[in-house]
């Protein structure tokens, strides 16, 4: 249990600063995009803001139990355990959610594909740092 919240605890700062930093970076290069939020469907009023910031540590902590139980069935050198870990959350979880998202939901093709995008950027760096510090 140490080790899980320990590596969910260190995935968690990680992403967050990462993913922080890239709405940035992501908000100067891609504009258009975010032109999109401006969306009634999307809370704007602030009062939950800090769910929003939390979402790394949340994310981190469930991939980090995700990542104890089955670390056994992914092989090779860290990096690669990492990549294949984020690939299959990805398949498994996150292209369900997206695409039920785009079916149900007024967004566009371009904003679940950044949603994607980003989702498995986050696992395949979750599960690297998982594969190196509860290997």
């Amino acid at each position: 249990m140490k080790k899980i919240l320990i590596s969910g605890l260190i995935a968690g700062c990680i992403l967050f600063v990462l993913s922080y930093g890239g709405l940035f970076l992501a908000i100067r290069f891609f504009p258009a995009l975010f032109t999109e939020y401006n969306n009634p469907l999307f809370n704007s009023d602030g009062s939950r803001d800090a769910l929003f910031y939390l979402h790394a540590f949340v994310f981190s902590f469930a991939l980090s139990w995700f990542w104890d139980r089955f670390k056994g069935l992914f092989k090779g050198p860290f990096i690669l355990r990492g990549l294949e870990f984020g690939l299959v959350y990805s398949v498994v979880a996150l292209l369900p959610v997206m695409w039920i998202s785009f079916s149900a939901l007024d967004v566009t093709i371009i904003m679940v594909l950044s949603w994607f995008a980003y989702g498995i950027m986050q696992a395949t760096i979750a599960g690297i740092i998982f594969a190196k510090v509860n290997p």
